[in-house]
């Protein structure tokens, strides 16, 4: 563990409740690198249930990639994965997953866990923050009883609640959590006071008090159900796009020299956001008696995208090929999304399942992916990029920076004499394609 040797730690005074260790709870995408900005100013300890992840951490090796080996190394942050080393901490944040479940329906097993957790260590006078996203009215509904249950304390009372949600995006190194304008919430005037004060420390773009905590709640599933349904709507243009004999990309390029065009391009909506989170909104308005038909649509229209790709590109294959068991398709990427190693809700899983249901048998090759992660979460072996060559098929699923650098260079290997290339991002330069002889579609 990392000491504290040398370093004057901050404290931050609201009233009589005075701040000086905080706790992480859950060192994923969100909750590391808060830690690790906390850390410059406080006492923290980062709190992770996975030994092996907390281990890696220890010794500077964080496989999201999102911060530096030399900064994990250099920051004061203390790592652990026993709850009684966060006894006498008074500032909890918790940042854990919450996915949603074979029925869409949203799963707070894990946030449920983090509080039984928390609440043996919770002392008279904390504030324990929430960033998990969840719908409006979960963090005082769910959270709070269960953390009363688990502490012996009264909430509001003992300890007091805030919600905060997490704005990271993945990979993006323009926009780090310091950059981005923080929304914070607190159960009262005085914990929200004591919220915003340690966020201000660590967020160079400020912070945007919101009225209540559901206010705080709504905002964080309204963001990402608006690039939702935006995204929906262009997998749905890229549909009649495709009817019609012209490319998307070319219609989304004319139609963006309009000032107001908002700049959204179809694809698969995956990941632990944008095709998540607006089931957490929906949820809870079916919960209070309202069927929601615009938000459900659009995830209809986007967790179908893979499926429909696969009987285009098989019915792209039969024009002009049989298609047969033997067919070689190559599909370049699975993660979410471009230059970041996470595989979770991945739609290319869901493209690879739909090729095989129609008799073919993908190579899978993504140099970002953890291959003994993939294959444990999917069964899906990953290839060698050496195997991807002479191939009938090539689906290019996610631009990593690695692939395109090289992409121009290594196509003519890959694929095959009057082969197809599948460019679901627009990524490739379809016309130089098609001039080598290569059939050409993209989304």
């Amino acid at each position: 563990m990392h000491g504290y040797a040398g370093r004057r730690q901050a404290t931050v005074n609201k009233g009589n409740c005075v701040t000086t260790k905080i706790a992480v709870c859950g060192l994923g995408y969100v909750g590391l690198p808060v830690a690790v900005a906390l850390a410059r100013h406080f006492e923290v300890t980062g709190f992770d249930v996975d030994a092996r992840r907390v281990e890696n951490l220890r010794s500077g090796e964080d496989w999201t990639g999102e911060i530096e080996p030399h900064v994990l190394r250099d920051s004061t942050l203390r790592f652990t994965n026993e709850v009684k080393d966060l006894a006498g901490t008074n500032f909890f944040v918790v940042a854990v997953p919450t996915p949603v479940d074979e029925k869409c329906s949203p799963d707070f097993s894990l946030l449920q866990s983090a509080c039984r957790l928390i609440g043996p260590v919770l002392q008279p006078g904390s504030i324990v923050v929430f960033e998990s996203t969840v719908h409006p009215g979960a963090t005082e509904e769910i959270c709070g009883p269960e953390l009363e249950k688990s502490s012996g304390l009264r909430c509001g009372i003992d300890f007091k609640l805030g919600y905060s949600p997490e704005r990271i995006n993945p990979g993006d190194r323009e926009h780090p959590l310091e950059k981005i304008v923080k929304i914070v919430s607190g159960q009262d005037k005085e914990a929200l006071d004591l919220i915003a004060a340690v966020y201000e420390k660590i967020i160079e773009a400020g912070v945007f008090r919101a009225s209540s905590i559901k206010v705080a709640e709504a905002a964080k599933v309204i963001e990402n159900t608006q690039r939702d349904i935006n995204i929906a709507l262009m997998n749905e243009v890229s549909k009649i796009c495709d009817l019609v004999g012209i490319r998307s990309s070319e219609v989304l390029e004319a139609a963006g020299t309009k000032w107001n065009f908002l700049r959204f391009t179809p694809g698969l909506v995956g990941g632990h956001c944008i095709g998540v989170d607006p089931y957490y909104l929906t949820s809870k308005a079916q919960e209070l008696g309202y069927h929601p038909e615009v938000i459900l649509a659009g995830r209809r229209i986007n967790d179908g995208m893979a499926d429909y790709v696969a009987s285009r590109l098989v019915q792209v294959i039969a024009s002009r090929h049989r298609l047969k068991a033997t067919t070689r398709v190559g599909i370049l990427g699975i993660t979410f999304k471009e230059n970041v190693p996470d595989i979770r809700n991945s739609k290319v899983v869901d493209l690879y399942e739909a090729l095989t249901r129609y008799g073919m048998t993908p190579l899978v090759y993504d140099p970002m992916a953890d291959a003994e992660q993939v294959h444990e979460e999917y069964g899906i072996k990953l290839s060698a990029r050496e195997e991807l060559s002479a191939l009938d098929v090539l689906v290019f699923a996610v631009p990593h920076r690695d692939i395109m650098a090289t992409i121009e260079r290594d196509l003519p290997e890959m694929i095959a004499d009057g082969g197809i290339v599948c460019d679901l991002k627009s990524s490739l330069d379809g016309e130089r394609i098609t001039k080598n002889k290569l059939t050409y579609w993209a989304l």
